[in-house]
Formats: C-alpha cells, structure tokens, sequence
C-alpha cells in the first residue's frame, strides 16, 4: 500500500484538487452546486476556513483554502464536506463491493491532491490555475463565462480584471 505523506502545517493555506468518483460524462457538482455550496457553508460553522479561491466544474473542483491558525485538520473539513454532499442525494450511484462493505457512499475519490502553499508566486499561481480552469477544459471561451467560481467576486473586489484570461499560466506546473 502506498504511504501518503501529507504536508501538514497548522495555518496553512492549501491548493486541493477533489475529484468524483465518475468522472466521465458526469456533471453531478454543476448540477448540484447549491448542495455543494451548503456542504461547504455546514462544515465552515464548525470548522472554520478562509476561501482564497473556488472552482467547481461537472465532476471536479479546485480549491485554495487557508486554515486558522494553530489548526491543521484538512481532512476532516473534506471527510465531512463529502459527507454532507452525499447524504443531501439520492441514493442511485453504482457501488463497488469494497464501499458496500465499508458502508461508503460511489461519489467521490477517497484520494484527494493538496498542495501547501510556499510563497506568494506559489499562491498566485494557484489562485490563476483555478480560475483558468473551465478555459482550460474547454466549457468556456473566457473565464468570465463559467458561473461555478469565485472568480467573479475577485473581479469586484479588483484582483482580477473582468477580461483576464491567464498570466502565470506558463509557470503553472499542472498536475491532474
């Protein structure tokens, strides 16, 4: 088995890429954004996390979240983040023997990617790598277009220009 070596910092901020189980023709995140959303707000309550950036597309999302300090558990916010988004569906996915077994839900990857934020230059490739991801996919012709982003409010709050379609991406290493 292999031995999965997590980088953890208390107060760190995180890159993660979370991915569905079913990722081929599955748009189940888009389609149900507004359950993902309040998986997200629930777990925020109780544990608490700063939003730097969000994307959500059909079977995948890209995140950069900061943690409080003194606190490192990012695992549980995800554990309990794809607990809440499942138990709020219907039971209808296929499930393998091992999950039947282990009384888990067929929605997401048990793995996730993390990703701890060095520098700045780190962070801001990130935060771009996010944001050009529906381009990059190909759902969208500008950035702008995809609704599932937190995107748009930096554009108001003036990180972003409403035109912007890369920057860093040449320095992006993307691993997926």
């Amino acid at each position: 088995m292999p031995n999965y070596r997590r980088a953890w910092h208390p107060g760190g901020t995180y890159f993660f890429t979370v991915n569905l189980l079913q990722r081929a023709n599955n748009d189940l995140l888009v389609h149900h954004i507004d359950l993902l959303r309040n998986a997200v707000r629930h777990v925020r309550l109780s544990h608490p996390f700063v939003i730097h950036a969000w994307v959500v597309l059909p079977e995948h999302l890209h995140c950069i979240i900061e943690l409080p300090a003194n606190d490192y558990n990012f695992d549980v916010r995800w554990r309990l983040i794809k607990i809440v988004f499942s138990k709020s569906l219907s039971k209808t996915e296929w499930r393998s023997d091992s999950r039947i077994q282990r009384g888990e839900r067929g929605i997401w990857q048990r793995r996730y990617w993390e990703h701890l934020i060095r520098d700045e230059r780190d962070f801001m490739a990130h935060m771009d790598y996010v944001h050009i991801n529906p381009l990059k996919h190909g759902f969208v012709n500008k950035v702008l277009d995809w609704p599932y982003s937190t995107f748009h409010l930096l554009v108001k709050q003036g990180v972003y220009p409403a035109d912007w379609a890369g920057g860093y991406e040449e320095q992006i290493t993307y691993k997926e």
